[in-house]
């Protein structure tokens, strides 16, 4: 049997990252995945979307050139070669990945592991050969999928998950996407933008729902102002998939609604991979779909841990890294401190851009601060009009009292480059008044951050 110091069962950004700051502390590391480095961020989620996303964006440019004093005349795309080099880029970076595991000398196990009590983990290879290993720390990071809703049962060709939406053969005439977080509304966006009709159905009163009431009202507007059509506050109740294309029966505030699509993407939620991996024989608790862990991603079993998706934080891969880099440096010994989950910023890439940190403006409220809020739209950035992108605006929340940053949400071109200086700000617990005083550069988007803390200020220039 082979013996390490630290085992990581999953490759994703929570499990190789863990394994590298593994490595880097002195520990013998493995890391065993059953399909490739990287896990779903690298080769199905985070990057290749991005790709798709930026091929999407372009195209857009290109349509509407003569709005920079430009011709582009016979503009069309090649869908399938817009998906070959999403994934081809997140080829690229898996191989990064095995590179990475080679550079530390991270022992890279290829398989599907379960785990043992005694601190092991027995694990089947593609042949089905079964080798045990052991270690002193085991982590736990085999992440989620998407969700799947029992009026919704995804069969991969009419109703389909994240996965099979960034590698279709051919382009849907339409679409008919089911929940409006950022997976749901990133893939409304590529669509619509490449020429497929887009109906976006969203259970909740607004789309993206955990954002501000006024971003979620400003992406409504500018996804109709594209084309998309929003139902919100509407439910599918079922799927007809026995014709040619889908039917889908929705449930609104009027009554029912018949759709007719070529595709439904269901775009719901996650389900974390906690099934057939040995929790159980292991003894390892479980609640509400999650691995209950403590501040620092200990399970209730010593010698075993917890981290990403499978843990109750917010199913992000920043998170993921964060949590698997705090997991490995308190093994070491090191002096750490719990993360903060109310620092998190959240991101969602489509076209106008959201980024948020903190609380919004009605939570703020719920807990009783006394606040100031400031808004500084793009409309009056010279860098966001010269660039043609006048469309959002940053809104920030400042408690009253002390001036501590309580949250900031943005939407425009770019904004999720721009949410980390929030995020700094409010970990230095930066006040409103240190951010005015702070010079930022002109012309950048990133000086609406600073015209915002004026407006909550009434010190505000450009209004």
């Amino acid at each position: 049997m082979s013996t390490f110091d630290v085992i990581v069962l999953g490759s994703g950004p929570g499990g190789y990252v863990a394994a590298i700051r593994a490595s880097q502390l002195g520990f013998k590391t493995a890391i065993i995945e059953k399909e490739s480095l990287g896990g779903v961020c690298l080769n199905w989620g985070c990057i290749p979307t991005k790709a798709l996303l930026k091929s999407a964006q372009v195209f857009e440019y290109l349509q509407h050139a003569d709005a920079y004093g430009l011709k582009a005349e016979g503009v069309d795309k090649d869908f399938g070669a817009v998906v070959s080099r999403s994934r081809g880029v997140a080829d690229g970076m898996s191989k990064g990945v095995q590179f990475l595991m080679k550079k530390n000398k991270i022992e890279v196990i290829n398989g599907f592991g379960k785990l043992k009590p005694g601190k092991k983990i027995l694990v089947q290879d593609n042949d089905g050969k079964e080798t045990e290993y052991s270690a002193e720390h085991i982590i736990i990071a085999t992440g989620a999928r998407s969700r799947e809703l029992s009026s919704l049962p995804q069969d991969g060709k009419k109703i389909i998950g994240y996965r099979e939406a960034m590698s279709l053969d051919k382009q849907p005439k339409s679409m008919i996407v089911v929940g409006s977080g950022a997976i749901g509304i990133e893939f409304a966006y590529f669509y619509n933008a490449m020429g497929t009709e887009v109906t976006v159905v969203e259970f909740l009163p607004s789309i993206v729902p955990v954002e501000d009431e006024e971003v979620s009202k400003q992406l409504e507007r500018s996804f109709k102002k594209a084309g998309v059509k929003i139902m919100t506050s509407a439910e599918v109740t079922s799927v007809d998939t026995s014709g040619e294309g889908v039917k889908a029966t929705v449930k609104t505030k009027k009554g029912e609604e018949i759709l007719q699509a070529d595709i439904v993407l269901s775009a719901v939620g996650i389900k974390t991979n906690i099934e057939n991996i040995g929790l159980e024989d292991v003894g390892i608790a479980t609640d509400r779909d999650k691995i209950v862990v403590n501040d620092y991603y200990k399970t209730n079993i010593p010698g075993y841990y917890a981290i990403g998706d499978v843990t109750p934080g917010q199913a992000l891969a920043h998170v993921a890294s964060a949590e698997g880099i705090l997991c490995v440096e308190k093994i070491a010994g090191m002096h750490v401190e719990p993360l903060d989950y109310g620092n998190i910023p959240g991101c969602t890439y489509c076209m106008p851009e959201v980024a948020s940190v903190g609380l919004t403006e009605a939570q703020a409220k719920e807990k009783g601060f006394d606040i100031k809020v400031g808004k500084f739209p793009f409309s009056a950035s010279g860098k966001a009009k010269a660039s043609g992108n006048p469309d959002g605006f940053v809104k920030v929340i400042f408690d009253a009292k002390y001036g501590e940053w309580l949250g900031c949400h943005m939407i425009g071109a770019g904004v999720t480059d721009m949410i980390a200086e929030a995020v700094v700000a409010r970990k230095l617990e930066t006040t409103g008044h240190e951010i005015l005083k702070a010079v930022h550069p002109h012309p950048t988007m990133s000086e609406a951050v600073m015209e915002a803390v004026a407006a909550a200020y009434g010190e505000v220039i450009h209004l």
